[in-house]
């Protein structure tokens, strides 16, 4: 490791490669003394725009959960019988125990994101990235199929309202109310789900006065033979009733931009109007409407109860609110959708351009648009046939959650020390990890894998090429040498412009503060950089306070590595100062490494920073 960054290739190195780029440069030792964090402004990840508070937060994230409310009762009751309704009251227990799953997570790692977030810290950038695929589809899928859902409804009421557009106009509509801004988007949310929580109440009151006039219907259901038998008819209920917590997932991608505390109440807000609905839905639709016909009206299930229970106007009440928490589940999609992806591309796992904001309200208008565009581009591909992507939509959310569960058990294994205000039970997450499993079996049929398979592959490959641009533009330049041998002046730009580019990615400096010279953790710190990251260049920070407190040995081993690793620069930097968020800020700017490039070991329970203070570090360790 040399003193000077500007050292030249030694010949060696340079006979084993043909390209500059190819050779990241030996490491170079430096100190930097006079770092001083007070003097610049802090600014963590999430950035410093309005936070949500309980009911906005809430509201985002429930329209699309208490949306499953318009079909879950039907779906379960088509292959449940009258076990529909305990088989949502099974899944209400379920969605408890993901309650404390959530709340654990979300206080160790209270950042955007999710699912891919939480197997970032725990896992590797590329098993993350493939959770961050299901998570897309998802979202695409909820945000497709809500939207054509809601346009149905309103053309049982305006029958001359062309379906197709009028599915295109709403996508539109909640694209340009994102490009305004989160916190505009949460005061029409909490509106839409203010009022669908009271049409629920309205129509489960109505339908037990009814039912309370005459029991004939719901004693005629109770007493019909389950289909299949009652094992059969419970475990397919079960997997159909777990679309009913569908966007209990959503809280967690949007979670920076949620006041402190703020987390845990939309999970328990989420779970109360699940638990409450849905198995009390299920129940009273048995007293009113027999179970044969009950299928016959899967797609209007609630207002056929109203209809039942009050008349027309109980109906048209259902159908308006129908319209409106689906829309608001659309909104819920550009939401989280715009957090994952913002994250995503922070971390390089997605293009750059990604995170340009516009100049007036600082939105990220390249991933709503591109969200708007990739949904309208589905919609016009299956020519307005969104119950193709059912398979996509079910098979990609239960995903998610037995993802989330099984990085929750990593997050306790391998993040042990990383303090956190609540932990679920060991139970209680193997518990809720196998009835997720479950679910997925329930659901799972040639024509879903299927449709799922070809989309997930989609996904997956766009991802892909952003972890092997590297590699794709090594086989540009080859097939550039071979084929355009003779046609040199082509051959002179392609190369010139490979080789910036590759320059570009491998420039991009990683840091890692360590406290000690423990060779070992040096090393594993080197290769979960070799194997994560695209960069070539890796500054190892050691910050003190005084001059006898820089570990003797830190400089020699950090040289021992440097040569190890050929393909890696390894720098050493002392820094003076305390280390802390102002220390972090100020050494970002110093150096241009974005906070979300720095890593550390994990903190352990006297640490005297919270993790979401340090503006995105990385816990690796």
């Amino acid at each position: 490791m040399s003193d000077d960054a500007s050292v030249a290739v030694p010949a060696s190195a340079a006979a084993e490669t043909s390209m500059g780029w190819e050779f990241a440069g030996w490491g170079s030792a430096a100190r930097i003394d006079d770092l001083d964090g007070s003097a610049v402004e802090f600014s963590p990840l999430g950035g410093t725009h309005h936070k949500l508070g309980q009911w906005r937060a809430t509201a985002i994230c429930g329209n699309d959960i208490t949306s499953s409310c318009l079909y879950v009762a039907a779906l379960s009751a088509g292959v449940a019988g009258h076990l529909a309704p305990i088989a949502l009251l099974i899944v209400a227990a379920v969605l408890y125990l993901f309650r404390k799953i959530y709340a654990e997570v979300g206080s160790a790692l209270p950042l955007n994101g999710g699912t891919y977030t939480l197997l970032l810290n725990c896992t590797n950038k590329r098993v993350a990235a493939g959770a961050a695929c299901l998570t897309l589809l998802s979202y695409v899928a909820t945000a497709v199929i809500s939207a054509g859902e809601a346009s149905h409804y309103a053309h049982s009421m305006l029958e001359g309202l062309p379906i197709f557009w009028a599915t295109i106009g709403l996508l539109a509509f909640f694209a340009a109310l994102n490009l305004i801004g989160i916190t505009e988007s949460a005061v029409v949310a909490l509106a839409i789900f203010i009022i669908h929580m009271l049409t629920l109440t309205i129509l489960c009151v109505a339908s037990g006065i009814t039912i309370a006039s005459s029991l004939e219907t719901f004693q005629f259901n109770w007493q019909l033979p389950p289909p299949g038998g009652f094992g059969r008819a419970l475990f397919l209920g079960f997997g159909a009733a777990m679309l009913g917590i569908s966007g209990f997932e959503s809280s967690a991608n949007f979670i920076e931009d949620q006041d402190r505390g703020v987390f845990p109440k939309t999970l328990r807000n989420m779970w109360l109007a699940v638990a409450i609905f849905n198995p009390l839905i299920s129940f009273l639709a048995l007293g009113l409407v027999p179970l044969s016909e009950i299928t016959e009206h899967q797609t209007n299930l609630l207002a056929e109860m109203g209809r039942r229970a009050a008349g027309p106007w109980l109906a048209t009440l259902v159908s308006v609110d129908a319209v409106l928490v689906l829309s608001g589940a659309v909104l819920t999609s550009y939401v989280g959708v715009t957090g994952l992806m913002r994250r995503m591309s922070l971390d390089r796992c997605l293009p750059q351009f990604l995170l340009r904001e516009n100049r007036a309200r600082h939105t990220n208008h390249w991933i709503i648009l591109g969200f708007f565009g990739l949904c309208a581009s589905i919609l016009v591909i299956t020519s307005g046939e969104v119950t193709l992507l059912g398979g996509v939509y079910t098979l990609s959310f239960l995903s998610v959650m037995a993802l989330f569960a099984i990085g929750n058990i990593l997050l306790k294994v391998r993040r042990a020390r990383l303090p956190r205000e609540t932990r679920a039970s060991w139970a209680g997450v193997i518990i809720a990890l196998a009835a997720v499993i479950v679910g997925l079996v329930a659901n799972l049929s040639p024509e879903n894998v299927r449709v799922f398979a070809t989309y997930l592959a989609v996904a997956g490959a766009a991802v892909g090429v952003m972890f092997l641009r590297v590699q794709i533009l090594r086989v540009i330049l080859f097939v550039s040498e071979s084929v355009l041998e003779k046609v040199n002046r082509a051959h002179s730009a392609v190369r010139q412009w490979v080789g910036s580019s590759l320059k570009r990615i491998n420039e991009l400096t990683i840091v890692y503060f360590t406290k000690g010279d423990d060779l070992p953790t040096l090393n594993r710190a080197a290769l979960y950089a070799l194997d994560n990251e695209q960069s070539q260049r890796l500054r190892v920070v050691h910050v003190y306070e005084h001059e006898e407190d820089i570990p003797p040995e830190l400089a020699e081993h950090l040289r021992s590595i440097d040569h190890m690793y050929p393909q890696l620069r390894v720098d050493f930097v002392a820094v003076r100062g305390t280390f802390g968020p102002e220390l972090i800020e100020a050494l970002s700017q110093r150096l241009e490494v974005p906070k979300n490039y720095m890593f550390i070991g994990t903190p352990g329970d006297r640490f005297p920073h919270r993790l979401e203070t340090l503006g995105g570090v990385r816990v690796v360790i």
